[in-house]
């Protein structure tokens, strides 16, 4: 099969091509520039895989650069993982957010119902769309309303009801993920786990004395899984999925934990002493979300997926990857 991917720069991309190219799949995928960034991927991909990966120049914003692109091949699967993911800087930037995450998303679903009529389409939007009603509500589904709390998750709320859109009425085939907490090699620092990785690597490595640590809301609750689990859902997903659909993906209700957990875990994995934490208002959300807990009735019903790795390897995995990250 010929698969094409979306957000290969980003965090979970390579992750996803390493997946497919192991499965025997051609990877195609789209960077934004011709200069150079894809080498980047090599802190995650070895050389050989590298050169598996067959690189097209365009932009999600440019619609003319996506029809040459699509029009000149056919794929069996997009996996669209690109977008501006981090609720923070959505506040800070709500007309960049919508622009990459909207107008450049509904590009691509254009040129994929023009060019691509064989195709299917994966949308990756997030559990952020459900917004803060994990807290009265419970375990969420994905017949719930959308409550986005957020500029991030009200631009994916809104392609996610796009996607059911174009699929009811027959313009495209595909499905929708809504991935809940995870994380592993590659996360950006910006996020709330790696943050605590990269710092503790930056003290492990001499780079700094300061065995200060600052966190953020250390009280909210998630199911937090691997990035590598999470890949492997959206591949499954793409073999056999019900057209339209949203499918949560999400951990095991019995391993719901407060952030804490977390950090405390990589400061022991870390092996250091006289590590302090210290609440940081800058890493506070202006608006949190306390709880979210996802049903995955319908992904597990429809592929048998459920997560393998332990959070305990996902999380030395994220540490020694800031640690080499640090020190090559």
């Amino acid at each position: 099969m010929k698969y094409f991917i979306t957000g290969i720069t980003g965090f979970a991309g390579p992750h996803l091509a390493q997946l497919l190219l192991r499965e025997g799949h051609a990877v195609h995928a789209l960077v934004r520039e011709s200069n150079g960034r894809e080498m980047d991927l090599l802190d995650l991909l070895d050389v050989r895989e590298l050169e598996a990966i067959s690189f097209h120049y365009g932009d999600l914003l440019e619609y003319h650069s996506l029809a040459r692109i699509f029009g000149a091949e056919q794929y069996d699967g997009v996996f669209h993982l690109a977008a501006q993911s981090h609720p923070p800087t959505s506040f800070t930037d709500p007309v960049g957010t919508f622009a990459s995450n909207v107008q450049g998303t509904v590009n691509l679903i254009d040129v994929a119902q023009r060019c691509q009529k064989n195709c299917s389409l994966m949308f990756c939007s997030t559990s952020e769309v459900y917004g803060d009603t994990g807290k009265t509500i419970g375990v969420l589904q994905e017949s719930l309303p959308l409550r986005p709390s957020n500029p991030y998750a009200a631009s994916k709320a809104a392609i996610d009801l796009y996607m059911q859109e174009r699929c009811r009425n027959g313009f495209i085939r595909g499905f929708t993920t809504r991935a809940f907490s995870h994380t592993g090699p590659r996360r950006g620092k910006k996020f709330s786990i790696s943050w605590d990785a990269y710092n503790l690597a930056l003290m492990a490595t001499g780079k700094t004395t300061d065995r200060v640590l600052p966190v953020g809301n250390l009280e909210t609750q998630r199911i937090v899984i691997d990035v590598r689990d999470c890949v492997r859902a959206y591949y499954l997903l793409m073999q056999n999925y019900d057209n339209g659909e949203a499918y949560n993906v999400c951990g095991d209700i019995a391993s719901v934990c407060k952030m804490q957990v977390f950090t405390d875990k990589l400061i022991e994995i870390s092996g250091l002493a006289g590590v302090e934490k210290r609440v940081s208002d800058k890493l506070y959300r202006p608006i949190d979300i306390q709880i979210q807990v996802g049903d995955t009735t319908k992904i597990c019903a429809k592929t048998g997926w459920k997560p393998a790795i332990p959070i305990e390897q996902t999380l030395a995995d994220l540490y020694q990857y800031w640690v080499r990250k640090l020190t090559t």
